[in-house]
């Protein structure tokens, strides 16, 4: 098991905010050689350029040669089915075969995709708010909006069953907590697979409009069995974590910014910059998979050398003073656009659109429709996950 104090630097916060060592590091050294959890050390990026310099080069970076950390440390995972887990997920991949892999997925993520599934958001978001409203204060924010909303938008896309969610959050959230142990994170791992492969079997069988039965129509013949499973897996996981705890977590920052909070809910011309702005401050994913350098390179006047893994901190770069000014403090006036907060490169998020999207209904929508929204608790009403490889909260407590 992994206690909150035990985690790697790049993953602690106090609060909503990265931990002060680590803005140390970034403005002191730039690169710190650091233990992870996995056993092998490995260098920790932080400053923003120099991120970004490694999320661009795939040569001298790369992630298909780093073993997937830690599926094996609890000896129950073998060669083949390693090679199956990573099958399909980009994030394991570098060029030639990532590209590959992405060109069949852009179109399930083209503007004229997003405002189709505009529509659908909107709707999804207000019979949320409504069943928010019937139910009451106080109310769970995470539970009841937060992760609710994402997860139907992301089943819509997919073609997943909604009715299938609980299960799925359940499993998600055990594969990504690192409190518990190894073994356990595998087993979820595999049910997950279980789950997504019966669906998989049913998209081949009768190919609807969705995006797996998209993939299967025009690339029915260019993808492997565990390549759509691996592909469903990573969107469906990444689509509703990444944008549920951003809900959650966005909502905590806004209320301790009333100001800010009021201008959301006021005035439509400012949310996109808004969104920009809480996702370069949230900065939720605290780091990428780890890459491999494939030669020795200098970064920040280190030397990293052949054959060392390589770890990025996107909190600490989206902080660097060198990219915006002020940079600790949360102001959606100012232009965030270059932020690292979905990665940057061959690697960016394919989900970025639906995740903005989703971002941009929903907060407005909240704030409209509760424009008394306020902590719940005296203490903020807020539980932290510290544990999980996604920064966000467990619950949000709320009253309006």
């Amino acid at each position: 098991m992994t206690d909150a104090a035990e985690l790697p630097l790049e993953m602690r916060r106090e609060g909503l905010d990265p931990v002060q060592e680590l803005a140390r590091v970034r403005d002191r050294e730039g690169v710190v050689r650091r233990p992870t959890l996995f056993g092998a050390p490995a260098y920790l990026v932080c400053r923003y350029e120099d991120v970004r310099e490694v999320m661009a080069d795939s040569t001298r970076f790369s992630l298909a040669r780093t073993p997937l950390f830690g599926l094996t440390s609890g000896g129950d995972v073998s060669e083949a089915e390693l090679a199956r887990m990573r099958a399909g997920n980009l994030l394991g991949y570098d060029p030639p075969e990532h590209t590959r892999l992405r060109r069949m997925l852009i179109p399930a993520f083209t503007e004229r995709r997003m405002r189709r599934l505009e529509a659908r958001a909107v709707e999804i978001v207000e019979a949320s708010l409504d069943h928010l409203q019937r139910s009451g204060p106080p109310a769970d924010l995470m539970a009841d909006f937060a992760l609710p909303i994402p997860m139907m938008v992301i089943c819509e896309l997919l073609g997943v069953p909604y009715a299938d969610r609980a299960g799925f959050q359940d499993r998600s959230a055990r594969v990504l907590n690192l409190s518990l142990p190894m073994q356990e994170r595998n087993a979820a791992r595999r049910a997950d697979r279980e789950y997504l492969a019966a669906l998989v079997a049913h998209r081949c069988a009768d190919p609807g409009d969705d995006l797996i039965g998209m993939l299967v129509r025009h690339h029915g013949d260019e993808l492997s069995t565990d390549e759509l499973i691996g592909i469903a897996g990573l969107l469906l996981q990444a689509g509703h974590e990444t944008t549920s705890n951003m809900l959650g977590l966005g909502t905590l920052a806004l209320l301790r910014h009333p100001d800010q909070l009021a201008a959301i809910r006021d005035d439509p011309a400012q949310v996109d910059a808004a969104v920009e702005e809480l996702l370069r401050w949230l900065s939720i994913a605290h780091t990428l998979p780890p890459r491999t350098a494939t030669t020795d390179v200098e970064i920040a006047g280190t030397v990293i050398p052949e054959g060392s893994f390589v770890m990025l901190s996107i909190p600490a770069a989206n902080r660097d003073s060198a990219f915006v000014s002020n940079p600790d403090a949360l102001d959606i006036t100012r232009d965030a656009a270059g932020h690292i907060a979905f990665g940057h490169g061959v690697h960016h998020c394919i989900g970025a659109p639906l995740a903005r999207m989703t971002m941009s209904v929903a907060f407005p929508a909240l704030l409209r429709r509760f424009p008394g929204l306020a902590p719940a608790d005296p203490d903020g009403g807020a539980e932290f996950r510290g544990s999980s490889l996604v920064f966000g909260l467990s619950s949000l407590r709320v009253t309006w």
